[in-house]
């Protein structure tokens, strides 16, 4: 599936093998899992709230992990004592939306809609589900479950933050965008 790393670069950021190598598995077999293939993966919309988004899911979760890094490297220049660990927010950035694979199928039209499992488990939870299964840090199982509205009223990490405001402002930003056209 080397032509979906290309798509997300970030992926050689992280400088621990290990963990690099984790979160490629948990995002295939969420592929795998979701009975989509390689270049399906390019076709799926980031998401199914915005009529015709133009904004694949690929494309999406490369924005996100860009901003939240391009946030905690700012936030690091002006504040000495902030601290993060940049493996673990690249890790969480690929894969807070990896239960997309899970949630979403495609219906006997073609159509990409809500999977007979995603109408009852959201991405957060399957995707926090599968990283936990495949032995990825807690944190990362974290930043998944806690991206979303899901994780409103409780604890998020330094990095779970950044993800969810950088998923936020892609949302709120493209939605706004469509809506303007």
């Amino acid at each position: 599936m080397e032509k979906i790393w290309r798509e997300i670069p970030q992926i050689e950021g992280i400088s621990d093998e290990k963990l690099r190598n984790k979160v490629k598995m948990c995002f295939e077999e969420a592929i795998i899992r979701g009975g989509w293939n390689e270049n399906d993966a390019f076709s799926i919309p980031f998401t199914l709230l915005i009529p015709n988004c133009p904004i694949s899911l690929l494309q999406h979760i490369s924005s996100v992990t860009q901003i939240a890094m391009q946030s905690a490297e700012e936030l690091s220049s002006k504040f000495p004592a902030f601290e993060y660990d940049r493996d673990i927010l690249i890790a969480g950035g690929i894969l807070h939306d990896v239960g997309k694979f899970l949630e979403y199928a495609r219906d006997k039209d073609g159509k990409i809609v809500k999977s007979d499992f995603g109408k009852l488990v959201r991405h957060p939870f399957s995707g926090a589900a599968l990283a936990y299964e495949m032995k990825l840090p807690a944190k990362v199982v974290h930043i998944i479950a806690t991206h979303a509205h899901e994780g409103d009223k409780g604890h998020r990490c330094t990095e779970s933050i950044l993800v969810n405001k950088a998923d936020f402002i892609t949302f709120d930003t493209i939605r706004e965008f469509i809506g303007e056209q």
